[in-house]
């Protein structure tokens, strides 16, 4: 149960919201419940504008509700205005409510956590469908491994797993999960790694290795003991335990320093900054990774690399698409998929520079040009798969631009949006998939989100043209 579009209600207009909401509460015979919701708006009016968690209370002082917040005061006061008192989702709740407390949390994802907590253990009574319904979202640590993966899922295992959750919004804690990543750097692939297996070390790890995001185990840059020492620390954070956990690292920092292991303790300065400042990490529906609803990721790389007929599954995917500005200012975007799932940080926006007019080839040609140029100046493993928006011209363009560049090309292909027909170097007549292959379902999902970031991008130009103007 979430309140109706708070976010549109800007904080410092609510106290005069609310105020001129108070004559629209519903009518109710019992005096003494008008005064319970009034007295609760006013101190709703009074919390602060800052991330926690609220706990709506009935009559008999029950807590009935309990919600996450990023602004306290615009998001619980938004609960005692007409359009939630109307509103079929939370009017059942308003009825109810007499009194609403609420409690700081230091960051959003801290609120996230806290609220996650208080459901499970308190189990107010609006939030009951989060008791037991395996369709909400959990964060999974496996405990089984050498190596253990942490996961977002909906359908929790019983056992060799540690579980937090259930959680309200799938979107939060997606976004949490990428944030906790850059500060405790686990893995999050499906990847069965042995730390005995000595074949590991030859493995190429995913572009969160490259961007400091993963220790890599798969390529056991990290010790077995070591990495379990970040799954523990996180799992102290997750248990509310943040206060001790940085204590116990700026000790282990300077016991590090001390025996001269500068490397480590220089890490763990790092990550003690990003937990301090963990509320500035910005809001978590920025790093949310989208759902995947139609495409199963795993089946989708293995029928790739069957089709495409590459020597193991591929892991990383980049697609690029172009989008034009009133029909001369060219932009384009470049998407990048982990293992078969979207990696926000990895994507990229280009303004053409050196094409007049409007030419799909000549800035194709320039993009991929531009992005595997920077990828060879900074060391950096290239795309497993690199998909192109378009047909047998659009794939030239890409396959030329590495050409001048005299870089190894990875497997280039382009999907055509009519038929959905895959174009590959070589090959006259291109490849058909059924509409229901898992394959081709991943290689539209990669196309169409690079098409919807292509045109956020052109839309954010002409904004800005406009205003320009």
């Amino acid at each position: 149960m979430h309140a109706p579009d708070d976010d549109s209600l800007r904080p410092d207009d609510l106290p005069a919201a609310l105020d001129a909401a108070a004559e629209t509460l519903p009518a109710d015979t019992d005096a003494a419940a008008a005064r319970g919701r009034s007295v609760a708006a006013d101190k709703a009016r009074a919390f602060p504008q800052t991330p926690g968690v609220y706990l709506m209370k009935d009559a008999a002082g029950r807590v009935i509700y309990v919600g996450k917040a990023k602004n306290l005061r615009a998001r619980a006061g938004s609960y005692f205005l007409k359009a939630a008192a109307e509103d079929r989702r939370t009017a059942d709740l308003v009825r109810e409510i007499r009194d609403i407390d609420y409690l700081d949390a230091e960051s959003e994802v801290d609120a996230l956590l806290m609220e996650s907590r208080l459901v499970k253990d308190v189990q107010p009574r609006f939030n009951s469908d989060l008791k037991d319904d395996k369709t909400f979202p959990y964060l999974q640590i496996t405990t089984h491994e050498d190596f253990p993966r942490v996961e977002f899922t909906r359908t929790p295992r019983q056992k060799g797993v540690k579980l937090y959750g259930p959680f309200t919004s799938a979107g939060s804690l997606r976004g949490a999960i990428v944030v906790l990543q850059r500060i405790f750097k686990f893995r999050t692939c499906t990847l069965d790694i042995d730390a005995d297996d000595e074949q590991w070390r030859w493995f190429r790890p995913c572009l969160l290795a490259s961007i400091g995001q993963c220790t890599a185990p798969c390529n056991l840059r990290i010790s077995r003991e070591e990495y379990r020492k970040d799954i523990n620390r996180l799992r102290t954070f997750l248990d509310g335990g943040k206060k001790q956990l940085l204590v116990e690292m700026r000790k282990e920092m300077l016991e590090s320093s001390t025996k001269l292991e500068f490397e480590r303790a220089a890490r763990l300065r790092d990550e003690i900054r990003l937990l301090e400042t963990l509320d500035q990490r910005g809001d978590l529906e920025e790093h949310v990774q989208p759902e995947v609803f139609l495409v199963d990721p795993k089946k989708g790389l293995a029928g790739l690399e069957k089709v495409l007929g590459l020597s193991k599954p591929p892991r990383v995917i980049e697609g690029v698409d172009i989008a034009h500005l009133a029909g001369n200012e060219t932009v384009a975007s470049l998407v990048q998929f982990i293992d078969g799932l979207p990696f926000k940080p990895g994507y990229k926006r280009y303004r053409i520079k050196s094409v007049a007019g409007v030419d799909d080839f000549k800035s194709i040609h320039e993009v991929v040009s531009r992005r595997f140029a920077r990828l060879a100046r900074e060391g950096s493993a290239p795309p497993d798969i690199l998909l192109i928006d378009g047909g047998k011209g659009q794939l030239a363009a890409a396959l030329d631009a590495l050409e001048s560049l005299g870089v190894e090309a990875p497997c280039v292909i382009s999907l055509a949006k009519r038929e959905e027909e895959i174009f590959l170097p070589g090959r006259s007549e291109p490849l058909r998939l059924s509409r229901d292959s898992y394959s081709l379902r991943l290689l539209e999902y990669v196309r169409d989100e690079a098409h919807r970031f292509a045109q956020h991008y052109h839309h954010l130009l002409r904004g800005k043209r406009t205003l320009d103007e």
